[in-house]
């Protein structure tokens, strides 16, 4: 007599379980680091532009990017805010797309502005800047917020981190 070897059904419901069980655990650390990367993105890119910030203040008397007219755009615009991180730029904020004796200065960050990678308005890169002092409230109609007059700058979205910080608040 022959016997045949197959597995039992409680054989295969018992892997079956310890399969589920095994993805219960993993699944959520893996969609997790998604959401860790994009939370990385956005403290390199706080960084960047704060260090930016800070530079071109140092380099135009303490007077922040956005503060004074590009020669174009009024001063507080945001065309006048990225212009100047942007592009050359003379002791008094007035902007260049060429370096030359008049604009010596800058450019601050050598590509487009960057996005918001976190948010409702996650993808864009709109900047809404202001010149009252006051501390920045997010509102989230702008990716980015900037008072010329503090310099301070943050990402204009009340989302928690991981950790379940505003990120606003965090970076």
């Amino acid at each position: 007599m022959r016997q045949r070897r197959a597995f039992t059904l409680v054989e295969l419901v018992v892997v079956v379980l310890i399969l589920g069980i095994l993805a219960a655990i993993a699944a959520p650390k893996v969609f997790r680091g998604s959401d860790d990367a994009a939370e990385t993105a956005l403290r390199q890119n706080l960084s960047v532009i704060r260090d930016a910030i800070e530079l071109y203040a140092l380099e135009h008397d303490g007077r922040y990017p956005g503060s004074t007219s590009d020669g174009t755009n009024p001063a507080g615009s945001e065309q006048a805010f990225l212009n100047q991180l942007l592009m050359y730029s003379s002791a008094d904020g007035t902007v260049s797309q060429v370096r030359d004796a008049a604009h010596p200065y800058g450019p601050y960050l050598r590509k487009n502005f960057p996005s918001i990678p976190v948010g409702p308005n996650r993808g864009t890169n709109s900047v809404a800047v202001k010149g009252d002092g006051q501390p920045l409230v997010p509102d989230e109609t702008t990716a980015w917020m900037y008072d010329y007059i503090t310099g301070e700058f943050i990402a204009n979205t009340n989302d928690l981190s991981s950790d379940g910080v505003t990120t606003y608040d965090q970076f």
